[in-house]
């Protein structure tokens, strides 16, 4: 069996308890550590002093975030915290880790994501902040959306949703308003925007349905759903709603075919698939 195959069988506690991931976490942190002694002390405060997988998350992410002004330790806390208060997270965090696996070619174990990809821990820093917000902390919160902005190239509103199974290919320069939704099992890359089109207030930008793929440099403004399984172009400006199943291309985007390229019928989430099929570029020409 694979690799992925094996992240894949552990999918996804519902539970901090049901911790599939963590023993296979152990076993590459040994191999790291046979392999590069020079980690032992990134391997020893990262994965020998946590007691589930999510708590390694927090214990990366922490850090990375940590600055004078917010030490590793409250953070470290407030994460904890948040575990205990929203029983949702931890599960959700090892949906994430599960995507990065399964998604990205680059990604050939589990502590990759953990320790060095930045699109993980940004998603990661997002669910802390989000729960602060929720929970009345908005200072806290919009310190760490800044601190996230400038650790991680990303900048996302501790007010918007995103559900579980993300995966934020590269994410830098990625841009989410406070009004966004993300739901289930989305894939983007980087220098993606999820943004509004001017001053108004209230609901001001996109609902991107569960399944979809969003390329790199797409521009999505408005608050316009981006419907199921859907795939945006790279580049495509986006700013009229997009049905399930479709692709769409181009500046403004235009539907240019099926967004599903396989026969298995995979979310192009999953499928990671960012080309254009031949039909997919006649219709795109042609509306052009």
């Amino acid at each position: 069996m694979t690799l992925k195959a094996r992240i894949s069988s552990d999918v996804i506690p519902l539970a901090p308890k049901t911790d599939g991931l963590f023993p296979q976490l152990e076993r590459e942190a040994d191999a790291v550590l046979r392999g590069s002694p020079e980690l032992a002390g990134l391997i020893l405060r990262t994965v020998r002093a946590a007691v589930t997988f999510e708590d390694a998350v927090a214990r990366r992410v922490a850090r990375r975030l940590a600055d004078r002004d917010l030490p590793f330790e409250i953070l470290h806390d407030t994460f904890g915290a948040a575990f205990r208060d929203d029983a949702s997270i931890a599960p959700a965090i090892h949906a994430d880790a599960v995507a990065v696996a399964e998604r990205d070619p680059a990604a050939t174990r589990l502590i990759e994501p953990l320790l060095f990809f930045k699109g993980f821990h940004a998603i990661q820093a997002h669910r802390l902040a989000h729960w602060l917000w929720l929970n009345g902390r908005r200072d806290f919160a919009l310190y760490l959306q800044s601190r996230s902005s400038e650790v991680f190239q990303t900048d996302i509103h501790p007010a918007a949703q995103f559900g579980r199974g993300i995966f934020l290919d590269h994410a830098t320069g990625l841009v989410v308003g406070e009004t966004a939704v993300v739901e289930d099992n989305v894939s983007i890359l980087h220098g993606v925007t999820l943004g509004g089109t001017g001053k108004a207030d209230g609901d001001r930008h996109p609902k991107i349905r569960s399944g979809v793929l969003i390329s790199a440099g797409a521009k999505i403004l408005g608050p316009i759903e981006i419907g199921s399984c859907a795939r945006i172009a790279a580049g495509s400006v986006v700013l009229r709603a997009v049905a399930p199943d479709t692709t769409v291309a181009g500046v403004p985007a235009r539907p240019v075919g099926k967004s599903v390229t396989t026969t298995r019928g995979s979310e192009p989430a999953r499928e990671m698939e960012q080309t254009l099929s031949r039909e997919a570029y006649e219709a795109f020409n042609y509306v052009i």
